[in-house]
């Protein structure tokens, strides 16, 4: 099928040519106004939700945190991002992505800012909590918002273009989070209080910024000529209605809809080996025998290769048209890499293995997101695309708990990796078993 299309009530081949022009105009002016800004916001984002992991290089030893109690502070943060989830991504449907993801951004930062205050475990659970309730809402809302802009032959490389910022606020932060370690002493101040009050402050200065740049919908992009906001329309509109054609789920029709309920599942073995490892991370390769710097630059490894297979891996899912291969393969690579580290024991090995399986974590990240977008539209989107997130986040409880549990048990990390490892498993035989339509995805009306 071609990637042109006819505006409303157009038509003839003649002008197909053109329209083309249209086309990569409007997607080129669409992604260079939006997605640098939305990486940057995703990567304090991401940063200020994971920093806690090298934070603990110092701050458990200082405080006297155990493993179960740094387990369930890194986990709590999902508890109150689970329960305002779904209400902050209506909240973007019904207030505009400016006011709200502005919001979300200038509290977390305020919140994780206020992280260098933690003195013993309550506070330490407390602010962990309202983290992920000032959260709540972020990633999701950003999800449906590019769906106001992008058709669906796009989304999988433009989804993994947002989420990279995910393994890049390690590659980036994980060196700068283990210098930030080196600032002991400065001001009466630990280390990681530093760590925690400088990657706090852009957050909350970026999301003042927001409340003006980003524009809510295409109508109301000043920046966009009329006639590419008439393609962008006439093309998201025929889509729209392809998918109102078979079926117009309503808000409760999708929350308990059995592929949503699926698509939950599968993200949960997903960000369950994302956060497992995000998390405890630092401390495995601080095992290794190296310094605060050294470990940071080290842990970022996985996470560079991470970002060239996600960025490479939706392009081809994207010029393929084939979804379920391109996220129920990597889930398995991951399960396989996970499993096979549990057993080694020399450093360059591991983190060999350990690479593999960030690869795999992210290459299914961005096509993953195109599954439930396939499908849903409006307010249906938005609250099924937060419940799925919100049910799948559920897991950055469980994976770092689960490896936190396993190691004070046993006193190896390494068994926990290979426990952590049967959640991306389940995820990917489940992608294969629920299939997907691509054929409907990639739809347009009269087409």
């Amino acid at each position: 099928m071609s990637q042109t299309t006819t505006y409303a009530g157009s038509a003839g081949a003649a002008r197909n040519a053109s329209k083309s022009d249209i086309e990569t105009s409007t997607i080129r002016a669409i992604s260079w106004r939006l997605i640098p800004f939305l990486v940057l916001a995703y990567f304090f984002s991401y940063l200020d939700r994971v920093n806690l992991g090298f934070a603990a290089l110092t701050m458990n030893a200082e405080l006297k945190f155990t493993p179960l109690i740094f387990s369930w502070g890194a986990g709590i943060f999902f508890i109150g991002y689970f329960i305002f989830e779904v209400p902050s991504n209506l909240a973007l449907e019904k207030f505009g992505a400016s006011r709200w993801i502005a919001r979300i951004m200038v509290t977390w930062g305020i919140i994780s800012a206020l992280m260098a205050l933690v003195s013993g475990v309550t506070s330490f659970y407390v602010l962990r909590f309202l983290l992920g309730v000032a959260e709540a809402g972020f990633f999701p809302g950003i999800i449906l918002y590019l769906t106001y802009w992008y058709p669906a032959e796009y989304r999988a490389r433009f989804l993994a273009a947002f989420a990279i910022a995910v393994p890049v606020s390690t590659v980036i932060g994980a060196p700068v989070s283990g210098l930030l370690l080196g600032l002991d002493g400065i001001m009466g101040l630990k280390g990681w209080q530093w760590l925690f009050i400088i990657e706090g402050i852009p957050s909350v200065l970026l999301g003042l910024v927001t409340w003006f740049y980003l524009t809510d919908r295409p109508e109301k992009a000043n920046w966009l000529s009329a006639e590419q906001k008439a393609w962008l329309k006439a093309k998201l509109d025929s889509e729209i209605a392809a998918k109102q054609a078979v079926k117009h789920p309503s808000l409760g029709q999708a929350l308990s809809s059995p592929k949503v309920i699926a698509l939950s599942l599968i993200y949960f073995g997903f960000v369950g080996a994302l956060y497992g490892m995000q998390f405890w991370l630092p401390q495995i390769v601080k095992a290794f025998g190296l310094t605060n710097a050294q470990t940071g630059f080290i842990t970022a490894i996985p996470y560079l290769f991470g970002t060239i297979a996600m960025i490479l891996w939706a392009r081809h899912s994207d010029a393929s048209r084939e979804r379920v291969m391109h996220v129920g393969a990597p889930l398995l690579l991951t399960a396989v890499a996970l499993g096979i580290s549990s057993y080694l024991t020399d450093p360059t090995l591991t983190m060999v293995v350990l690479t593999v399986a960030a690869i795999g974590v992210f290459c299914c990240f961005g096509v993953f997101w195109t599954l439930p977008t396939a499908w849903l539209s409006g307010t249906a989107a938005a609250g099924a695309i937060a419940l799925i997130n919100s049910i799948g986040n559920l897991a950055g409880f469980g994976g770092p708990y689960l490896i936190g549990w396993v190691k004070e048990a046993t006193g190896q990390t390494s068994t926990g990796l290979l426990v952590l490892a049967v959640l991306p498993l389940i995820a990917g035989l489940l992608v294969f078993i629920g299939g997907h339509d691509s054929k409907h995805e990639f739809a347009e009306r009269g087409r």
